[in-house]
């Protein structure tokens, strides 16, 4: 297990991961719950197999993939079928994240997450970073990146966490409303403070 874990955390559109992307290219090992999410849920894995068996062949792509955009429909217009798949996958996604954060290589390691609060996982992490966007701009970046309508994508905004408990739990606060430029800059500002704690975490 790296000695020292950064969570990383934010609302939908907040720039997740543009910055973990940025810790990314400094070396750091970047453990992300929504790619390990589906990962569980590729072909062949048994998660797959068990959410076609409750919900039907329809919830699947041609190419035999899950069709995530006809599961989110679903389990949105209906609460107990979000707890049937979230009790389904919320272990296996916990299993594989303590796996591949036992596996990491750099000084620290980042687990990013929306539900990072949510779900308990920032019991594993040392330090909360939470990346933080006017909610306009949440909202322009989501409509624009997964062609969703404004409705859609404020019903996520509302399912999660509100931005002030998101804040209430953070150990350093990103602002992420400007260039990529400048999102570069403040996550290389962030890595030094980093290596410094996990140094110290490691005397």
């Amino acid at each position: 297990m790296a000695n020292y874990i950064v969570g990383l955390t934010g609302g939908i559109g907040s720039g997740k991961t543009a910055v973990s992307d940025a810790f990314a290219a400094l070396g750091v090992t970047v453990v992300d719950a929504d790619v390990v999410s589906r990962e569980v849920v590729e072909p062949g894995r048994p998660a797959l197999a068990a959410i076609v068996e409750h919900f039907g062949a329809d919830i699947t792509t041609a190419d035999g993939h899950l069709d995530r955009a006809a599961l989110r429909q679903v389990i949105f217009a209906d609460a107990s079928e979000k707890q049937w798949l979230e009790q389904l996958l919320h272990p296996l996604i916990g299993e594989e994240t303590l796996h591949q954060l036992a596996a990491a290589d750099s000084p620290y390691a980042l687990l990013v997450s929306p539900l990072l609060t949510e779900t308990g996982q920032q019991q594993l992490c040392q330090r909360v970073l939470v990346v933080d966007a006017p909610e306009a701009l949440q909202l322009q970046r989501t409509m624009t990146r997964d062609n969703n309508s404004r409705e859609q994508v404020e019903r996520i905004i509302a399912s999660q966490s509100s931005r002030q408990q998101r804040l209430a739990s953070a150990d350093d606060v990103l602002n992420n409303d400007g260039d990529l430029a400048e999102l570069r800059e403040k996550v290389a500002q962030l890595h030094q403070t980093y290596l410094q704690l996990a140094a110290q975490a490691h005397d």
